[in-house]
């Protein structure tokens, strides 16, 4: 199929393009399109106006800044996942990436045309959920920062406004030497997943749990911390036992139930998917633990 007729608009500053998205009626941001314009070919989404983002300059880039990794909302996924300051900073981050899609999506995809898109299945939100992370977004009325736990409000729906833009994402940084771990399971490689799982683990030299965080995608219809777990965790030492009682809480989410899999599959998969992150992030962080693969 073929979308439905539309004007394409290219700005080149900021300014020019929270302008055409203030006037335009049925606007909608193209950032990387590898979700929109499927999206449109099939008609499930129309809009009378395309404004591409493609030629703004300041949205795409790497940084350090005030104790976080700023990233720019239209750096490409591929670009993340070769970043050296992501592997050092944000490895999370990393390790996720290469679980979305294919090599070729991720050339083109972009980490705020992945968050704004909302998949409740998308690894990006839940990476950004575990590292409490903080949105940029402009319109004009000025910028916002708004706190990750706040951007979702519903199945593929975020706080962003008609009229506004998300610029840049900002990961507060986790003590050096933290360790991580991210699990999904998907029916093939490169499917969204069915459940998975993002870890990130700060533990002492005597093995007791100083900070964790564990977000799950693909389960509800936004990321879900699970935050019991990680209360559970926290100040005690990590072993076997921990890990499988802390996996356990998982069982609690209120799970969606779609064609692709059950409710009680996904709590099933929830709980398996947090026993293979923890104990991956327990041995990234010099922890042995013997634990059967379920």
């Amino acid at each position: 199929m073929k979308p439905a007729a539309f004007d394409y608009h290219a700005p080149r500053t900021l300014e020019e393009a929270v302008g055409l998205m203030a006037a335009l009626d049925n606007a909608k941001v193209l950032a990387g399109g590898q979700s929109l314009v499927p999206m449109m070919n099939f008609r499930y989404v129309i809009v009378d106006h395309l404004v591409d983002l493609a030629q703004v300059q300041g949205l795409r880039g790497v940084r350090l800044a005030d104790g976080a990794l700023w990233i720019g909302a239209m750096t490409s996924q591929r670009e993340l996942e070769f970043s050296a300051e992501v592997a050092l900073q944000c490895p999370l981050l990393q390790e996720a990436l290469t679980h979305i899609g294919h090599r070729q999506t991720r050339n083109r995809g972009t980490i705020g045309g992945s968050l704004v898109h909302a998949d409740p299945a998308a690894e990006l939100p839940a990476v950004c959920a575990a590292h409490d992370a903080e949105i940029e977004i402009v319109g004009k009325r000025g910028q916002r920062v708004v706190p990750f736990q706040e951007f979702a409000t519903g199945f593929m729906a975020t706080i962003v406004e008609p009229d506004e833009i998300v610029t840049a994402i900002r990961l507060p940084l986790w003590p050096a030497g933290h360790a991580h771990g991210f699990q999904e399971f998907a029916r093939r490689r490169g499917d969204f997943a069915l459940a998975g799982v993002a870890v990130l683990l700060d533990v002492a030299p005597d093995a007791r749990v100083r900070r964790v965080a564990i977000a799950l995608c693909g389960v509800a219809s936004s990321p879900v911390r699970l935050r019991d777990a990680e209360s559970l965790l926290t100040a005690n030492r990590l072993d076997a036992a921990a890990i499988k009682a802390a996996a356990a809480l998982a069982r609690d989410v209120q799970p969606l139930s779609d064609i692709h899999a059950g409710a009680d599959y996904r709590r099933h998969l929830a709980e398996v998917m947090t026993r293979r992150a923890l104990t991956d992030a327990a041995r990234r962080a010099g922890i042995s633990v013997a634990m059967e693969r379920a």
